[in-house]
């Protein structure tokens, strides 16, 4: 596990989250056209399986990406792992082990598979602002804390927004501020590994 190549995104299951419920929708529009052209059977299996796909859509990935954090989390404690410091990025799960020197790591698009791997795989971290424009103009949508494995950079946004906020703004020093303890444990965890 711990010489394992990191994969931020398992592609079959990104295609299979996008892809399987338009191909089950259109199989039951294509079952509904041809052998039910009218009655209630028809709008069942027109209005079913579309429900069901935005059920899907909204609520599945999250759960499923959510199930996955839990059964690491049990695994790592499990195995002596001690979680130090835990972010739950919107898009990443990044859980440090400080003293052994260890990071665990958990993508959404790729929820099938973890990885627990030493911090001096770590090659280099940073802290993006996101700052952009001039003067009174300056601000940032986004922030979030980078570190490079394995030729990977992995973005972990510790804020965003779909407005702008200046830079001076609680929630851009709040997330700079969790950013830069991140990248902080994680030096300090590249420097513990043994």
């Amino acid at each position: 596990m711990e010489n394992k190549k990191v994969k931020k995104i398992n592609l079959s299951y990104l295609l299979g989250y996008i892809f399987a419920p338009i191909v089950i929708c259109a199989i039951c529009y294509m079952i509904s056209y041809l052998a039910f052209p009218k009655g209630t059977m028809a709008v069942i299996l027109i209005m079913g399986p579309s429900i069901l796909s935005f059920i899907w859509w909204t609520f599945a990935g999250r759960f499923i990406y959510k199930q996955k954090q839990k059964k690491l989390e049990k695994e790592l404690d499990e195995s002596g792992f001690k979680r130090n410091q835990t972010f739950y990025g919107s898009g990443c799960t990044v859980i440090i082990d400080v003293e052994n020197g260890k990071i665990a790591l958990l993508f959404f698009w790729n929820p099938t598979e973890s990885f627990i791997l030493p911090a001096n795989r770590i090659t280099k971290t940073w802290v993006d602002d996101g700052k952009s424009g001039m003067g009174f103009m300056a601000g940032s949508s986004r922030v979030s804390f980078l570190f490079k494995v394995d030729d990977i950079n992995i973005r972990v946004n510790t804020f965003t927004s779909n407005q702008r906020w200046r830079m001076d703004s609680d929630y851009i020093l709040t997330g700079i501020s969790k950013a830069d303890k991140m990248v902080e444990i994680l030096e300090e965890a590249r420097k513990k590994e043994k």
